[in-house]
């Protein structure tokens, strides 16, 4: 990410829950026109892959407050 994208990811996440929500929805919404029929079917390869991966024991899923915790120690890092 640009030190730009990480300001405004730094700024978006201090927004309250539902603005950050609103934000967000907005976001993907802008995302739909750009969508190829293709990433859409490599999406959901890749979501089998990571569910079979999560069944079979191979993953271990990490509680969102620990991913939180990364993701801000890697924005903060910058």
């Amino acid at each position: 990410m640009t030190e730009e994208v990480c300001d405004l990811l730094k700024k978006a996440l201090a927004l309250p829950a539902e603005a950050r929500a609103a934000l967000a929805g907005s976001l993907l919404e802008s995302l739909d026109d750009t969508v190829a029929a293709s990433a859409e079917e490599a999406w959901s390869q890749e979501i089998a892959r990571r569910i079979e991966e999560l069944d079979s024991g191979k993953m271990k899923p990490i509680p969102w407050a620990e991913a939180r915790r990364q993701i801000s120690a890697i924005l903060n890092g910058r």
